[in-house]
């Protein structure tokens, strides 16, 4: 599990099936690093979070069948980087 912070929703109006409905977010990592996650629990902007990879990311969504390899698992109340 990695901690980022949301930087922005990802709005696409064209995408691969295997993603359905699912929300997107686009994180930034501690060290700068840009990344797409997909977001089961609504986190907002501008709040950090934590996440899982590979295909342990599937097993975050509501439907296992979303094509991911990183989901967001929890918004955290409270932390300092």
């Amino acid at each position: 599990m990695d901690i980022w912070l949301v930087k922005d929703e990802l709005v696409c109006t064209r995408r691969a099936p295997g993603l359905q409905s699912a929300s997107l977010r686009v994180l930034q990592g501690q060290r700068g690093q840009i990344e797409v996650a997909t977001d089961p629990v609504g986190a907002p902007v501008g709040k950090w979070v934590f996440t899982t990879l590979g295909s342990a990311a599937r097993l975050a969504m509501p439907q296992r069948s979303v094509t991911t390899d990183l989901s967001i698992c929890g918004i955290i109340d409270a932390w300092e980087p």
